[in-house]
């Protein structure tokens, strides 16, 4: 990829990567980018590094446009390895180069690279720089996702260079919304932004919204958000953001996700008429077979949806290790305002539909109980039951988003 103009003097000089699918246990199946962008003036500023292995791509990026050593800032808006892995690289080429971050951030590379300490200025939120003809506003953003986060905005091109935040997970040759809905279509765009939010962002809710608060009330008018990953929102901005805060106020489709897996089918067959339940009461419902899907689809629908069935035979007294794996991992992201139940079979002894309940229990969520369990096959009357079962929860989901 050559340098691509995000406005005025500010050029993308990142990388794209193709072949990645693993994201440290998310799966990125369309791969990602690492963005870091390149503002010409009279002190060249480059915002955030990249992916260690991709340090060269960026270089010549960079290149195409001025001579590293003369850059003579370097901002660091996240630590994360995916952006700052090529950091001492770049600190090498860039001999007279200050490095802009916030005393986290500061901390957090001391403990990843050996660095000359005078070269770091820490910053805090209202923290300004100039750079000639540009002024660059600093916000820290802790926990947004790391303790060390902050955002920078370009005042005179009212653009966001936001970190992770409004980012998502898609290697393509489009730079811009604008180009994406064109090459793609506007449900992948927004699929991807429900994606990366549910996988990465679900935890900090209410810190999401305290921040565009925050930034609202900085009264900044903002034309571009320019992530550190995926495509640049210059059409439409406050589609990103407001997606944000629908999500982060727990907004959700009035739906149920039935997310199971099976050992001999039993659990598998009590799916189809939880699902007629489901829908003869009006209420959609979407089905994931844990092991036939990446659990960050399982998440990523878990979140769109207001309702959710978990199914899971028995093995050793327990649940089905799909069905725990993907619990276990869904209430490490805290998820909140939904509401959830369990279903499941067994043969010689019951516990996997107990022990569902014992880790939903732990999150924040309503919880609907009992929940139905069967013993070996389907009988016609187990049928009825699970119909039966699959209309009272969506009544109850409908109920639950009402109030």
């Amino acid at each position: 990829m050559e340098p691509v103009k995000v406005a005025g003097d500010l050029y993308w000089v990142g990388a794209i990567d193709w072949g990645i699918r693993d994201f440290h246990g998310y799966v990125t199946k369309n791969g990602t980018t690492y963005n870091n962008y390149l503002l010409l003036d009279r002190d060249v500023t480059l915002f955030d590094a990249v992916h260690r292995d991709f340090f060269h791509e960026s270089l010549e990026n960079i290149r195409k446009l001025v001579e590293p050593k003369k850059i003579k800032n370097f901002v660091i808006n996240h630590i994360e390895p995916d952006h700052s892995g090529a950091f001492q690289a770049f600190l090498r080429e860039m001999p007279e180069a200050k490095v802009y971050l916030t005393e986290r951030g500061k901390r957090g590379l001391q403990r990843m690279f050996n660095f000359d300490a005078d070269r770091f200025v820490t910053v805090k939120t209202g923290a300004t720089l100039n750079t000639g003809k540009y002024n660059l506003l600093f916000l820290e953003t802790p926990m947004l996702h790391w303790p060390d986060s902050m955002v920078t905005y370009v005042r005179e091109l009212k653009t966001l260079i936001s970190q992770d935040a409004f980012g998502l997970h898609f290697a393509s040759t489009c730079r811009f919304d604008d180009q994406f809905v064109v090459t793609y279509s506007e449900f992948e765009l927004e699929d991807a932004v429900y994606d990366y939010y549910a996988n990465i962002l679900m935890p900090f809710g209410n810190l999401i919204k305290e921040k565009i608060e925050e930034i609202k009330k900085l009264d900044i008018d903002i034309n571009i958000i320019a992530p550190d990953h995926g495509i640049i929102w210059r059409k439409n901005p406050e589609k990103v953001m407001s997606m944000y805060m629908d999500m982060a106020s727990g907004k959700a489709e009035c739906g149920v996700l039935i997310v199971y897996d099976t050992m001999w089918h039993s659990t598998e067959r009590m799916v189809f008429p939880i699902m007629r339940g489901i829908e003869d009461e009006g209420v959609n419902s979407r089905v994931i077979k844990l092991r036939a899907s990446p659990l960050s689809d399982a998440i990523k629908e878990f979140w769109k949806l207001r309702g959710m069935l978990v199914g899971t035979p028995t093995i050793n007294n327990s649940m089905f290790p799909s069905v725990a794996q993907f619990l276990y991992h869904l209430t490490g992201l805290r998820p909140k305002q939904r509401i959830a139940g369990a279903f499941g079979s067994y043969g010689w002894s019951g516990g996997g539909v107990k022990q569902a309940y014992e880790f939903l229990k732990r999150m924040d969520l309503q919880i609907v109980e009992p929940g139905i369990e069967i013993n070996y096959g389907l009988s016609l009357e187990d049928e009825k039951k699970c119909y039966e079962f699959g209309k009272s929860f969506a009544k109850k989901v409908r109920e639950f988003g009402a109030s």
